[in-house]
């Protein structure tokens, strides 16, 4: 039996279009939020929902929304479909940019075939998914569920100085519609999985039905510097070395849980950082995440009391801050099923899963019915130029959002 199908040419000709904006001389990508690369790529997507006929909408946080809707469908609550095309320094080309090609790429099919939606159908570029240069991450899609306000957003800092709503400003981004405005009837994202199990399953499509709650903290140490070769260890007061605790209990406490949480000591950096001094400061960020809020809690409170057991005997002083927090989140049953219904229709090997990593589609899930479709990544690898996703995989995806889209947008 034929199934309708999206041009897979035409996504993968738009995927590796905006892959190749935002390259500096050596070839490595980086399209950090509201940066000049990222307006390239903003401009580029603009013009596509343009061309393909879409009313488009940037929100104050600049989200961009390219709208498909007819007079006869236009007072219900819309489908949103998206993702996100800010990227990591020195990325690959699929994370993000993906869900939102393949959502353009979706409509411009119905539209070609036909079809007439009973509801409008939007496809979304939300603004700093990734978080690189603005904290927190996923911060166009928090705004838009009314996590945080929009002001807060805009003042943000970015790790360059800047402010989020000053760059918005200067590459033309700051729009008028206030964030959340556009409430979705449901949202559904397609993504890289930008882990290994699909792969290692030989399974092309992961209905995602929970995504794991994250909790950020930086966490500063601070002890006192003195000379490397003339103090004792016995008399040190070594920042450094308490840093190091760190990292060894989070790996031995979860090997112990036998949970599937994981932790991550991401940045870390020394005072005063020469070979010769014991640090007098260690400041670095924790990353916990697990599915289960309370085993989540769990792992964040003995990160706490082990913090208190290094400041007794190592003669430190600790500060934590919370950088961000996200419970977990469970995706909409019903929505979960129709993608799995739709990969056995397809004859294309599925699994539900857990998303180890942060979605728009958490936040907008606060909101709105929604759920998440995964495809392969080769060798698990995600924020690396060597992320990739087989063609015929990236296609398959699309495909079984189509068939989402045609039975949650109803029409004919």
């Amino acid at each position: 039996m034929l199934h309708p199908s999206i041009n897979g040419e035409r996504l993968l000709a738009s995927i590796q279009d905006l892959g190749a904006i935002g390259r500096d001389d050596r070839g490595q990508l980086t399209r950090l939020a509201a940066s000049d690369t990222e307006k390239q790529g903003r401009d580029r997507l603009v013009g596509w929902l343009e061309a393909a006929g879409l009313d488009v909408a940037i929100d104050r946080i600049g989200n961009i929304f390219g709208i498909w809707q007819s007079q006869e469908n236009a007072g219900q609550l819309p489908l949103m479909l998206g993702s996100h095309i800010d990227t990591v320094i020195n990325a690959g080309i699929y994370d993000g940019c993906y869900g939102v090609l393949a959502g353009l790429e979706v409509i411009e099919t119905l539209k070609e075939q036909g079809f007439e939606p009973a509801r409008p159908i939007v496809v979304a570029a939300f603004t700093n998914e990734e978080g690189v240069r603005y904290a927190p991450d996923m911060l166009g899609s928090l705004v838009h569920a009314g996590g945080l306000a929009v002001e807060a957003a805009l003042a943000t800092f970015g790790t360059d100085g800047t402010t989020l709503g000053s760059e918005l400003a200067r590459i033309g981004y700051a729009g008028t519609v206030e964030p959340g405005s556009l409430k979705p009837h449901a949202y559904v994202e397609l993504h890289i999985e930008q882990g290994p199990v699909l792969e290692r399953e030989a399974m092309t499509i992961g209905a995602v039905e929970n995504l794991q709650g994250i909790s950020w903290q930086r966490i500063t140490i601070d002890g006192v510097a003195n000379h490397a070769g003339t103090t004792p260890m016995a008399m040190r007061c070594d920042a450094g070395l308490a840093a190091a605790r760190v990292g060894l209990f989070l790996r031995d406490h979860i090997a112990r849980s036998n949970a599937p949480s994981v932790a991550t000591i991401g940045t870390m950096r020394f005072e005063p950082d020469a070979i010769n001094v014991i640090p007098s400061r260690a400041i670095f960020t924790v990353d916990l995440r697990d599915p289960d809020e309370d085993r989540l809690q769990a792992l964040e409170n003995a990160l706490a009391s082990e913090l208190r057991v290094i400041t007794a005997e190592e003669g430190v002083t600790v500060t934590v801050e919370r950088l961000a927090r996200f419970e977990p989140v469970t995706f909409d049953p019903g929505i979960v099923e129709m993608i799995e219904a739709s990969a056995i229709t397809r004859g294309l090997k599925n699994r539900r899963m857990t998303s180890g990593a942060g979605h728009d589609a958490q936040m907008i899930a606060r909101i709105a019915p929604a759920a998440m479709i995964f495809v392969p990544s080769r060798d698990g690898i995600s924020h690396n130029p060597r992320e990739h996703t087989d063609p015929t995989d990236l296609v398959a995806g699309a495909n079984v959002l189509l068939d989402v889209v045609r039975r949650i947008a109803g029409g004919r």
